[in-house]
């Protein structure tokens, strides 16, 4: 069975920086997905990489503080997240995308779950001082 698993959270104060793994079994050359999901509210998609790596998306929140990239040879999707502000918040997935129309990443509000399977365990990331 294929799975995601992130890894790589912690506790952060505000404005400091973390970084993010995301690795599977059978790794594969699949576009890969970054959710979060705060408490009491919806996943959230953040970012998506495609699997050459020549498409890539954030979410207006992350757009210019987060960076997603991949070392296939390492099986080893990888999100940098800067300048963390208490509302990045949450458990952070990682996916595939999956049956999706396009060779590209899912954009604006199309990224969603439904695109995305083979989800595994997350990573806590806390922002606070």
């Amino acid at each position: 069975q294929l799975e995601f698993a992130a890894s790589g959270g912690g506790l952060v104060q505000p404005g400091g920086s973390l970084r993010l793994s995301c690795t599977a079994s059978n790794f594969g050359t699949y576009t890969v997905g970054w959710f979060r999901q705060a408490p009491g509210r919806e996943h959230e998609g953040v970012s998506c990489i495609s699997s050459d790596t020549d498409d890539t998306y954030y979410a207006d929140s992350v757009k210019g503080r987060f960076t997603i990239s991949r070392d296939n040879a390492k099986a080893t999707v990888y999100l940098q997240m800067n300048n963390l502000k208490p509302e990045d918040t949450g458990a952070y997935f990682c996916a595939r995308r999956w049956n999706y129309p396009s060779s590209k990443c899912p954009i604006g509000t199309d990224f969603e779950r439904r695109w995305f399977d083979s989800w595994g365990q997350g990573a806590q990331v806390t922002v606070s001082s």
